[in-house]
């Protein structure tokens, strides 16, 4: 709990918030929160316009840079993670795009782990050396790799933790610690845990960043980021770096984000209910040959898990025996669970990463990461577990 910004005498908890924080009222008193589709503000007159753009009066100028209804979905998210500010973006790779430019220029260096989503992989990889800055990948669980390519002139470490899609387990606060020796900031992609399941910014990172695309919205209905830090790295990096290249989220999407932040909480502990119930049901499965759950005592990591998140999630990924052929048997065959490349959705969806998601990395770098063609990501939504669990034993009669 913390500190609400709510007319209250005490502290509320992080799901009271998610439905309150950054109420901001018209004066016709609307319960829903308003949303102000509008691209540009009236002044009353020519001083109050010069007074807004030299910083004197803190109003809105234009969506591109604020917007009220981006305002209250900001304040929302920030008030959930914990974090001194934050700024919202036109999607999940917007937010991590800004998060890493905003920060550096030509001679710095990036170390980042390996194991992450093919388009984070690209922006680290391709684009940051492009700009002139270098980059480094390493095994993120191996922390004397991280301790070995830091160079005088690394700026920021990189990672997603659990990983995409094979639910790796990084140690935060040991990594963080690692950035914090050489003078460098942790940026963390939190989006397979949410922030209902842990607290990046608690275990000692700097940066935070969703897409909130996936559960935050969690209907699939529309594309949104965020990336949440210290006022400090707001103000001096982040906001005049969104303000100038205009990665902004509108704020018809803004308003959806928010209300879906209302059911956050819920729709998370449901889905995790379920996904541990499948994933019980597939680890010993005779066509199942490996099966990574963080919620799941066989988890490599999972005294870690117990250490920085509170559940085991709402993915699970598993390796159907067999090869491209069995995958795809095995995915065809559903009926309830969708065949798609989201996550975080209220309908079950079924990725093969290695032709979607992953499919652009060469395949020696994908076996490096443990993803093989028999490699399957399972993102459990709402439906009832029973018929998610009879949807996914007949698939498994297909193989």
């Amino acid at each position: 709990m913390s500190r609400p910004s709510l007319p209250t005498d005490r502290p509320l908890r992080d799901a009271t918030r998610l439905i309150h924080e950054g109420e901001a009222r018209s004066g016709f008193g609307e319960m829903s929160e308003a949303m102000y589709l509008t691209s540009g503000f009236a002044y009353d007159t020519m001083e109050a316009a010069e007074a807004r753009f030299d910083g004197r009066d803190p109003g809105f100028i234009y969506s591109r840079f604020s917007n009220p209804t981006v305002a209250t979905f900001e304040k929302r998210m920030i008030a959930l993670e914990g974090a001194e500010a934050g700024r919202a973006t036109a999607s999940g790779m917007a937010a991590v795009t800004a998060s890493m430019l905003c920060q550096v220029k030509a001679g710095d260096h990036v170390v980042a782990a390996k194991a992450l989503f093919g388009s984070c992989r690209y922006v680290v990889e391709d684009l940051l050396p492009r700009f002139g800055v270098a980059s480094t990948l390493v095994d993120g669980a191996d922390l004397d790799q991280w301790r070995a390519a830091v160079r005088p002139e690394t700026k920021a470490f990189f990672i997603e933790t659990p990983t995409n899609p094979t639910l790796e387990v990084y140690d935060i606060a040991a990594i963080a610690g690692i950035a914090h020796e050489a003078g460098a900031r942790l940026v963390v992609d939190n989006v397979f845990a949410t922030p209902i399941l842990q607290k990046p910014l608690t275990l000692g990172a700097d940066v935070v960043v969703y897409s909130a695309t996936k559960h935050i919205d969690g209907q699939g209905r529309t594309l949104g980021g965020m990336v949440l830090g210290s006022d400090q790295f707001v103000m001096d990096h982040l906001h005049n770096f969104l303000r100038q290249t205009g990665p902004s989220l509108s704020p018809f999407n803004a308003w959806t984000l928010a209300k879906g932040l209302e059911t956050l909480s819920l729709r998370v502990h449901a889905m995790q209910a379920s996904a541990a119930k499948i994933a019980d049901v597939l680890a010993v499965h005779p066509k199942v040959t490996k099966l990574a759950y963080c919620g799941r005592a066989d988890h490599p990591q999972a005294a870690l898990v117990a250490k920085q998140m509170a559940g085991g999630g709402t993915l699970i990924t598993f390796r159907i025996d067999g090869a491209k052929p069995e995958a795809f048997r095995f995915g065809n065959a559903l009926q309830v669970v969708k065949i798609s490349n989201n996550l975080g959705d209220a309908k079950s969806i079924l990725t093969h990463p290695a032709t979607t998601t992953h499919q652009r990395l060469a395949p020696e770098a994908r076996a490096e990461l443990g993803i093989t063609d028999a490699t399957l990501r399972l993102s459990v939504g709402l439906e009832h577990v029973d018929d998610l669990l009879e949807d996914v034993e007949t698939a498994l009669k297909a193989v």
